[in-house]
């Protein structure tokens, strides 16, 4: 029966192997918490600027193909979500910040998926919901924008 154990000489070499693929692995988790930080941060600032009708704040973030699924099916374009943020009255739709938020990095595309809390007024009545999101974000030059963007509502 031939012996079938890795030789020294190819031990170290399986050890060398691993070791540089380990170390080149390195800076890019290192580079994808960078970004992960950053899209999260985004997605605070998108929640801050639309408690403020911030339009030009929004429009900065939001990619000018982006697609918005809104909690109820519908769908709206850049423009339509714009349009609304800045007629809406300010009590009538106070979205807060995501309760719970994780970001996966896939080379130049974040896609963020969390919990947020939607409060407001609706026909009189105070309501409060929790939606479920996922946004897909693309890091172009030196920024990342929103291309998609989609919520659930969460019913129990």
């Amino acid at each position: 029966m031939a012996n079938t154990k890795p030789t020294t000489r190819c031990r170290v070499k399986i050890v060398c192997v691993l070791a540089l693929a380990g170390a080149l692995a390195v800076p890019v988790l290192a580079q994808d918490k960078d970004d992960e930080s950053k899209v999260i941060a985004m997605e605070s600032a998108w929640n801050q600027a639309y408690k403020a009708r911030d339009g030009k704040a929004l429009g900065t973030m939001l990619d000018d193909s982006i697609v918005l699924v809104n909690d109820d099916g519908t769908l709206q374009s850049k423009n339509e979500f714009l349009t609304g943020v800045h007629t809406a009255k300010l009590s009538a739709n106070q979205q807060g910040n995501p309760e719970s938020i994780k970001v996966r990095i896939f080379g130049n595309v974040a896609i963020a998926t969390g919990v947020f809390r939607q409060s407001g007024f609706e026909n009189g009545k105070a309501f409060v919901r929790r939606n479920r999101f996922v946004d897909t974000w693309i890091h172009t030059g030196n920024s990342w924008q929103c291309v998609a963007a989609s919520a659930t509502a969460i019913l129990h």
